[in-house]
Order: structure tokens, then sequence, then C-alpha cells
């Protein structure tokens, strides 16, 4: 596998320098933590077993030289060292082990400025190197550059002199990143391995493949197939591979193979004269494009084929020692290699590989795996007569540029036959967006493809009206609409989205439902009513709400439609006074004046007569369409309760704008309570819950039922929802010991971070990326699910610790579902906190707000706060809280 690289330049006020990936390594890490010396180069190191190291670099550390417990000078590299070496050169650890080169590469400072300089003036260096045809490696030659002991072997390279020379001066430095994890995938054997054992976990999987139905192939539950074409008739073993390929009927392919790039054409439509390919257990099988010329050459080797491993150190080709391959297929040492010249005879120099008609090369393969029934008298000559490349000769003569269009075409006509698919015979359950982005990379019939499945939408809702919500029917159109360059009526169609999403709710709410939310109508005697005096026979009536906030631990935007409306939904969250008081609540009363007048403690103030006149949608920026959407889903404006009366609504919520504890979802459950109790309605908690939901759909901000939930139930609570009609909550209260609320209490800080944004935005944003089914998205809320019923035992069992790390966990996904829930400020407010917490994430949606730091204990919280309230740095607000555990009727 080909080393690859990648390269991050970063240039600020506090950091400039460069960090580079390079080599077969998937690293994870957290670079958060990571400190590099200043004015210097550094690689990262993690501790390993010798039976590992010796397939891999070493770095050995300088025991004399060292900055801190984890930065030590570099003394040598080591390449693939044997126990001897290791031990010759003093790289063995106290515990044992050595520490690997993991290919990651920061350098800094004034290394950063000298490799700036040298890179702006290399040009004759780099004409010099493709006159000669050398290569120059960057992660061999420039890091040996900056180890004096590698440069007596680095001046006898292409360059060598001119890089010691410029770069010789300074010095590496080795950061050995002790909780750093990776996947190594050098060899075919280790990709296997990651995609089909315990590193499966850390491999993200995208299948974008066409295979047959199941009676008509042969495919292993434990095989991966990605981005490939698979006909009826093909059989693929267990833990394979297959990726960006087309296999045609009457290809075999055994267990443990990997398959790449192949595109196997039907030699003819006759099942019984279809061509007949097997491919071995254990093998690896690949096309590759040549340079200059049409054709293209079948590769082929064993799995565990070491192609630098000699003839005479027991070198392989497909799983066989190279002298019985010569002798059972008759081949001489002179066919493979030349007779001149001092290089080892090995698989990488072999010139094996015929480049002939793809069925003619496809027999020759068979008959080289040692599988043919034909003499080797009749495909020897051939064999023998064509032009033939070793994998040393093709690594020179590999057309990339025709690889790549050639995967990118592949991919697009893959995209093609699955979104026809989606559109014509199922319910759209792919991400069409992503899709599309796929397709329109074939430049020329891309766009026209996209406008054909356009035009198929009509039909596709009108087949599945009964079955497919409209929102998401909506969606797809307006992905496609986008796909075809029309924005304009993308963005025409997207209210119809929003719209479709709160039917939906209100639907699953409760059954017809939606009849709730028209309009009450002009009748004579509200008209009378409105413009007369009350009935003598009033009675004054009050009510008053008042409702604490919630701070989540995990499981948001799973409670958001249309996700719960589909899939169940998982939260664990908390009730919690603030400064001693339960901060949002509302106060309403009836009045002998006609009509309703509606007060907020921001001084604005509303008197409607016309009831006719609220109705939805509501502007965004009206600062009483909470109250009217209440109004509207209790359906108090079409009861006989404003025909002899009218209300005074008054409304506060004493916490800052776009604090993220669900201010505006609770202040809506405690109007709709009251409204629901003066009216004498369905006051218990589920019924305001759910009519929350809908009023949230009606709002325009498309929120879940997590936020009432948390205000209208005390204490902490595990709540899951059930799709179905009507949409079905369960609300579990853990019945929480006094040991553990006291150290909660002690060990949690609500910060407030003084950074404000709305969340009705993110919801926009995340709600389309699920409408699209946009896979990351999907996993990434499932995991939140998850980590509610582990959160939930954990409290259960009291390891307050424990929730520390599901906080964490949760917060890294929310980062997922949007990049932008964090920012600087809160960046350098975990960071700060973090040696003193086992925990932290913002609550709600993110971007601001406030935020929950869970102390390691209770000296660390009360540290922290010290911290947090005298640092300049930190405009921060720490708050005193209290478990809310008294529900008040």
């Amino acid at each position: 596998m080909s080393t690859c690289a990648v390269i991050l330049i970063v240039n600020g006020a506090h950091w400039s320098g460069l960090f580079t990936m390079t080599g077969d390594v998937l690293p994870c890490f957290d670079a958060s933590t990571i400190v590099f010396p200043e004015d210097s180069s550094s690689i990262v190191t993690v501790p390993i077993t010798l039976d590992i190291a010796s397939n891999h670099g070493v770095i050995v550390a300088s025991k004399s030289h060292a900055k801190d417990e984890a930065v030590h000078l570099v003394d040598n590299l080591l390449q693939k060292p044997s126990v001897k070496e290791l031990v010759n050169h003093e790289a063995i650890l106290d515990d044992g082990r050595t520490l690997l080169d993991t290919g990651l590469i920061a350098v800094r400072g004034k290394a950063w400025r000298e490799l700036v300089m040298l890179a702006c003036s290399c040009q004759p260096m780099i004409l010099e190197l493709l006159k000669s045809k050398k290569e120059l490696s960057l992660y061999e030659d420039l890091v040996a550059a900056w180890v004096p002991a590698k440069h007596d072997w680095l001046q006898q390279r292409p360059l060598g002199k001119e890089l010691v020379s410029r770069l010789g001066k300074n010095y590496m430095f080795s950061y050995c990143a002790y909780e750093l994890s990776f996947l190594h995938f050098g060899t075919s054997g280790e990709v296997l391995d990651h995609l089909s054992g315990v590193g499966s976990g850390l491999v993200g999987r995208r299948h974008l493949c066409s295979i047959p139905a199941t009676t008509v192939s042969d495919i292993a539950a434990s095989a991966v197939v990605l981005s490939s074409k698979i006909e009826a008739g093909v059989s693929v073993g267990e833990d394979s591979l297959l990726y960006g390929s087309s296999i045609s009927s009457g290809i075999q392919i055994g267990s443990q193979c990997i398959v790449v790039g192949m595109n196997m054409p039907r030699e003819n439509d006759e099942p019984s004269k279809l061509f007949r390919f097997m491919l071995p257990d254990r093998h690896c099988l690949w096309e590759v494009p040549l340079v200059g010329c049409t054709d293209s050459v079948i590769v082929y080797c064993g799995l565990l084929d070491n192609p630098k491993n000699s003839l005479s150190k027991l070198g392989t080709f497909c799983g066989k020692p190279w002298k019985r391959v010569l002798n059972d297929l008759g081949i001489s040492e002179g066919d493979l290699w030349s007779t001149t010249g001092d290089q080892d005879r090995c698989l990488w120099n072999a010139r094996l590989f015929p480049v002939l008609s793809y069925f003619e090369m496809l027999n020759l393969a068979t008959w080289l795996m040692g599988l043919s029934d034909q003499k080797t008298e009749f495909l020897l000559p051939l064999w023998r007569v064509s032009r033939r490349l070793s994998l040393e000769e093709l690594h020179r003569s590999i057309d990339f540029s025709k690889m790549c269009l050639g995967s990118s075409d592949h991919q697009a006509h893959l995209a093609a036959g699955i979104a026809k698919a989606c559109i014509e015979y199922g319910l759209v359950g792919r991400d069409l967006s992503q899709l599309c982005g796929e397709i329109l990379q074939l430049e020329v019939s891309g766009a026209e493809i996209c406008k054909n499945f356009l035009g198929m939408c009509p039909r596709l809702q009108e087949q599945n009206s009964r079955i497919l919500p409209k929102s998401r029917a909506y969606q797809v159109q307006m992905d496609l609409l986008r796909a075809c360059g029309d924005e304009a009526t993308a963005q025409e169609l997207e209210h119809k989205v929003w719209d479709a999403v709160a039917k939906e709710t209100a639907s699953a709410v409760r059954y017809g439902f939606q009849e709730n939310l028209e309009y009450p109508q002009k009748s004579a005697s509200l008209n009378n009513h409105l413009s007369g005096s009350l009935d003598e026979t009033f009675h004054p009536k009050t009510i008053k709400v008042e409702l604490p906030v919630r701070v989540d631990f995990v499981g948001g935007w799973s409670d958001t439609p249309p996700w719960s409306l589909e899939r169940a939904g998982c939260v664990l969250n908390m009730a919690i006074s603030l400064e001693g008081s339960l901060p949002i609540g509302t106060i309403i009363e009836t009045t002998k004046e006609a009509g309703i007048l509606i007060n907020d403690d921001s001084g604005n103030h509303l008197h409607v007569q016309d009831l006719a006149s609220i109705a939805a949608p509501f502007d965004g920026g009206d600062p009483f369409r909470l109250v009217k959407s209440a109004l509207l889903v209790t359906g108090v404006l079409n009861r006989e309760v404003l025909s002899s009366t009218g209300l005074q609504i008054k409304t506060w919520a004493n916490i800052p704008r776009g604090s993220g504890l669900g201010t505006s979802s609770i202040l809506a459950a405690a109007v709709v309570k009251g409204l629901l109790q003066i009216t004498d309605g369905d006051e218990s908690n589920e019924n305001v819950a759910r009519l929350v939901l809908v009023l949230e759909q009606i709002m325009g901000t498309g929120g879940g039922w997590q936020d009432q939930i948390g205000g209208l139930y005390p204490g902490i609570k595990f709540t899951t929802s059930f799709p179905g009609v009507p949409l079905q909550l369960q609300v579990v209260p853990l019945l929480a010991s006094s040991q553990l609320i006291s150290e909660l209490q002690q060990r949690l800080l609500v910060v407030f971070t003084g950074q404000v944004r709305l969340a009705h935005h993110v919801l926009q944003k995340v709600v389309a990326r699920y409408l699209r089914r946009d896979n990351l998205l999907v996993s990434s809320i499932k995991r939140l699910t998850e980590l509610a019923k582990t959160g939930r035992e954990v409290l259960m069992n009291c390891d307050i610790d424990k929730l520390g790390e599901i906080m964490s966990e949760a917060w890294r996904l929310h980062q997922e579902l949007d990049p932008y829930c964090s920012n600087e400020f809160v960046d350098s407010l975990f960071t700060l906190a973090d040696p003193y917490c086992c925990g932290y994430k913002l609550v709600g949606a993110g971007g601001g707000g406030f935020a929950l730091l869970l102390a390691r204990d209770e000296a660390c919280a009360r540290e922290l706060r010290a911290i947090l309230q005298s640092d300049s740095k930190f405009d921060v607000k720490v708050y005193n809280w209290e478990i809310f555990l008294d529900s008040k009727p």
C-alpha cells in the first residue's frame, strides 16, 4: 500500500508551523493535549511491543536530553529493527517496549522558517530529481536531516547534502503520546484484520454498492463490499473486501481476499458459456491503467506474499515458494529476472504480469496461480511472448489521472443506479444529496440524470403517499433541485418541508389534532362579544405556574421530530432551580375586558381584540408567537370560555437569553399548563409535553420533547419516546439517593459562558440532515441514545466519574452533528477545566449558553470555581443550583 501524506499548515499569532501525517496509519488522539517544543521539529511516538516494532520505524529517544516526561531529543531512527539492533541502540524502554514512529511530524518556529526558505528555493532541486528520475522521501530523507546520527546515511542519498546543510542545524524531539491509538494498514492482511476484527469499530464503512438478490448470488455475511457492482451468479467468501469493482456473472472470489478496481466484462450472455474465473482464498486481485496506452494490467498475488522477500529468503508468490512456482509452471528464473545486476530476485522485480486482452490476462492469472486445467505448453508460450511488467515497473507506469477518472465515473454510475432504484422502487431511504454529488462527477451526463430523477418525484409521492412522510418527499425534491442548480425553487420549497414536519408532529401527538389548529370563525356572537362588555356574572380566576430549568446529560437530538416520529428517542436530564428560585413562569388571569392581553418580562405588551388574527405561521421576530402558539395548540380560541371573559397572560424567564437550558420550551409548557388549568382542560404533564412538541413546530423552532419533560417532571429522569400514533412518552424518574444528590451538587458546576446562540438555527440544519438520511448524523444520534441508557445505569450505581466520561463523549458527538456548536472561547474554557474535571459539555444544542463541568471531586470543584470567578480572561458566571425534587400541583 502506498504512503499517504496529509499536511496542515497553521499560521497564527501563537502558532506557525507545519503538521504532517505520513505513512500508512490511522491515528486517534486528542491534539489539544499535545504541546510541542518551540523552534524545532517533533515526531509523535507511542510505546509498542517489540514484535510490532520489528515491522515498523522506531525512534531512539535520548535518556539524557529530556524536556519533560514526554519530550526527549531523538538520538536515532531505526527501520524495522531486530531485537539485537534495539538492544545495541539502547532503544528498549524500562517496561520492555520501544517507541514506535507514528508518522506524525510537527515543525515549529525556527525549524519551520528554515523549511519554508528551503521550499521557496527548491525549484533547482526538484528539476534535478526529475531529470535523474530519483526519489526524495518526505518520511525518511526530510526527517533524517534533523537527526545527526542519520547525516552520513542521508548525504549518500539524492540531495542529501543539501538537506543536511540547510536543515541539519536543528534537532528533532520525540513526543510520546501515551493515550494515542492507531490502526496500521501497511499490508493487505492488516486491512482485512481491521475491517473484520476488533479494529472495525474505528473504521467507518461507506457502502455505495449494487448487489443482486441473495437468491441469485452467494455473498458471505462477513464480506465487505464497497463502491462495487455485483451481478447475479457471483460468489464472495467470508471476510473478503471488494472495492471499486464491477464483478460479472461466473466469478468466484474466495475467503479473505481483496479485489480492487476490477471491471470484469461479460464474454457473452449465454449462461452455459459464461466466462469462469476463481480467485482462491487469501489472494489479492487488482486492475491498473497504464500510462500512454488504452491497456490495463491485472495484478495478483497471495495475501501474505512479501514482495521484497527474495528466493533465498523464503519469498513466495500466491502463497507458494518461488522454486515450486517455477517448477510447476515450467518457468525459468531468466524469464522473470534479468541475468545481470546484483539485486535480489523477488516478487517486487519479477516480470510476471502480462498486458494482453482482458480474458487472456484472466486465463493466464488462473494458470500462474496454479489453478488452470489447460496445459502449460499452451499458456507458457503466450505468457513468454507477451509484454510483461513487474510490480516495480508498474509502480512507474500507473496512469493515476485515468485511475482517478475511472474511479469517479464508476462511483457516479453506481450512485445513479442506486438513486434511480430509491425513487422508482423504494422509499428513498438513502441520502439523495450525497448520491447526486457522486452523479455530478459525470461532467457530460450527470446534470441530465439528476433532472430525470426530478421528473420522477410526483410519481414517487403518488405511489407512496400513505407510507412516505411528506417532509421526506419534499426534502428529496429539494436535494434534486439543488443538484440541478435550481436553488431559487429549492428555497421556495423549503417552507413546505417545515410545514410538513409540523403537521406530521401534530398528527403523531393526537389523531386528527390538526383540526385544533384551524383558526376560529368570526361568528356573530364572538364579534358581538368583542365589541361589547362582559356578562355581569364574571368570576375572576388566577393561575400561576412556575417551573425549573433542565440540564441535559446525554441523549439530546433523539427527541426532535421527525427523528422521534420515526425512531426511538432516549434522553437523560435533570430539573434544577437557579440561585434558590424557579426561574420560569407565567400568571394567567381572567378579565372583564374582552380580548387577550399579553405581557412579558422585557416590557413588551400586546392586546388582541380580533382572536381570528392569531394564526400561524408567525413572524420569526414576533415576541408573542410563543403565547399565540400556546393559544392555538390548547384550543382555547375555539372554546366558549372566551365568549364570557377575557385573558391576561404575563410571562417571565429569569435566565440569560440563549442559555441552552430549554427556556423557550419550558416557558411554553408553563403557558400551556396555565391555559389548560384556567379552562379546566387536561393539564397532565404528559399532555402538556405533547402539546408543546406541536407548539415548537408551529413556532418554527423545530424543538423536541426533552426540554418540556425536563422542566415539567422533577429530579433526574430517563425519558424514552416510541414512534406511532399517538407518540408515546415514557418518563422514568431516577430515585436518586441522598449520596448521589449530595455528590452531584458538590461536584457539578453550572456555568454561564456569556456566549449566546439561538438553538433553532442549529435545529433546522440537523433536521435537514436527518431528512436527507445523512449517515454520520444517524449513527451519531443512535450513539447518543445508547449513551443515555448507559448514563441511567451509572447514575443508579452512583458512578459519577463514569457519568463524566459519558458527558464528554456526548459533547464529541454533538460536535459531529454540528461543527459550530463550539467556539474558541468554549474550547479554551474546557481546556482550563480539563485538569479538574472528569467530563464536560455545553447544555442543549451548544454554541454558547450554559456549560456543565463535572469536577473530579469536591476539592477540584471548589478550586475550579475560584479560578473561574477570578480569571479576567473568562467573563463567566458560576450559578448556585439545586436539584428540583418537589413537583407542585
